[in-house]
């Protein structure tokens, strides 16, 4: 029996077939061991810089507020600010940088399997952290001097964003941010089934998107844009930017740790 050369278009067709639910949590335990791999500083300063990158969804808010804040209705004004919000996530994931949301449900994976101590998740839990919020108070500095300066930032835009965030009960914080936490878990696992970058962007977008006009809490984005509030106005205080940070980074690590990291690792362990 002749064996004929495979078509091109046929390996094509088999490239295009989506990813197996087994093929992407091997990816996804692969990429977790990868972390764990990585020096300290590296994984810190890769962290610093992803608290930077996306605080510029925070600076696109703030300008879009400046903009059109008291000249169009507060429904359409709140779209506006949701469809800006993707933009500081495509920066990070896209970019390869470290953000502690994709790390509660990524880092998790390598010790479900065996391969990593609970220690050693802790720490780069605490390194990629402790990157992120620094990364996000320089920014925060940064924007709130050169965006008075040059005055493309109403100074009363900080407040306005800081308010969403802290107006609310610990109660619905937490379970606000184990929402987010959660989307933030899918989208880690959104983002490896994709074969393109344009898919990529498209799922980056879509659900960070529901993040921002569901008003949910983010530890990271909400740190920039509480901090921003407390050091540019009194109507903000300390005590609120502790009491936001605390519930909002407990429910994100809930929500990705246990709604994405365990159930899909569950469920496809349990389905061998």
């Amino acid at each position: 029996m002749l064996n004929f050369p495979r078509r091109k278009k046929d390996v094509n067709v088999a490239s295009d077939k989506p990813k197996e639910v087994r093929q992407i949590l091997d990816e996804q335990i692969e990429a977790g061991l990868n972390e764990f791999n990585r020096s300290n500083l590296g994984l810190f300063i890769s962290a610093f810089a992803a608290g930077l990158e996306v605080g510029f969804s925070v600076l696109f808010m703030c300008t879009l507020y400046s903009l059109f804040g008291g000249t169009i209705s507060t429904e359409s004004l709140h779209l506006y600010l949701a469809l800006s919000y993707p933009i500081g996530f495509i920066f990070v994931i896209i970019g390869r940088s470290e953000l502690f949301t994709e790390h509660t449900a990524l880092a998790i994976l390598p010790v479900l399997s065996g391969s990593v101590r609970l220690k050693q998740l802790f720490k780069l839990w605490g390194t990629v952290y402790s990157g992120n919020l620094i990364g996000g108070y320089v920014f925060s500095f940064l924007i709130s001097e050169i965006g008075n300066q040059v005055g493309f930032i109403e100074p009363s835009s900080y407040a306005y964003l800081a308010h969403h965030m802290v107006d609310y009960d610990w109660k619905t914080i937490l379970l606000s941010a184990l929402l987010a936490g959660w989307m933030m878990g899918l989208l880690g696992w959104l983002v490896t089934s994709a074969q393109e970058t344009l898919s990529r962007i498209f799922v980056i977008i879509l659900v960070t998107f529901i993040i921002g006009v569901a008003g949910l809490h983010h530890c990271i984005v909400g740190s920039i844009e509480v901090f921003l509030g407390v050091i540019t106005s009194d109507e903000i205080t300390f005590t609120d930017y502790l009491r936001f940070q605390v519930w909002a980074t407990i429910g994100n690590a809930i929500g990705g740790a246990v709604f994405v990291a365990i159930l899909k690792y569950s469920h496809v362990r349990l389905n061998k």
